[in-house]
C-alpha cells in the first residue's frame, strides 16, 4: 500500500474508482488537448526522484486548464515536497519504504510550501 502526502501529512489513499489518467513524465502534453474534460485525477508518474519532467508536465496540464486531483506518483523526496505543490499538484504518492526512510515530519517540514520560495524571500 502507498502512502499519500498532503499539506496535513501522512494519510491513507482515499481515492475511490473514477476517471483517473495515468501518465509517464515524457508525455507530450499537447497530446491531452481535449483529453482532460471528465478526468477528476490525473496521475503524474515519476520514475526516479531525479527526472524533474513531471513538474514541467504539472505546470502545463495546470495551464491547460485542469482543476482535478493531480497527483505526483513514485520515488520523490521530502526535498521536492514543496516544489511539486509550486508546479500544480495537490498530493504525492510515495512507496512505503521511502516513508519509513523520510518519515512525516521531513515532509511536514515542508508543508508551508507557499511561505518559503525565492520570490517570498525577497519581498520580506
Amino acid at each position: 500500500m502507498t502512502v499519500i502526502v498532503t499539506d496535513r501529512g501522512f494519510a491513507d489513499d482515499d481515492w475511490v474508482e473514477g476517471a483517473a489518467l495515468d501518465l509517464p513524465t515524457s508525455t507530450d502534453p499537447e497530446t491531452l488537448r481535449g483529453q482532460l474534460a471528465g478526468v477528476t485525477m490525473v496521475r503524474v508518474q515519476f520514475p526516479s526522484f531525479a527526472d524533474g519532467r513531471g513538474f514541467t508536465l504539472a505546470r502545463q496540464i495546470r495551464r491547460m486548464g485542469y482543476v482535478g486531483r493531480l497527483r505526483a506518483t513514485g520515488p520523490l523526496i521530502a526535498d521536492q515536497y514543496a516544489m511539486a505543490r509550486r508546479a500544480g499538484f495537490d498530493e504525492v504518492e510515495i512507496p512505503p519504504d521511502l516513508a519509513v526512510r523520510q518519515p512525516e515530519p521531513q515532509w511536514l517540514a515542508r508543508a508551508n510550501w507557499q511561505a518559503h520560495d525565492y520570490q517570498s524571500r525577497l519581498r520580506a
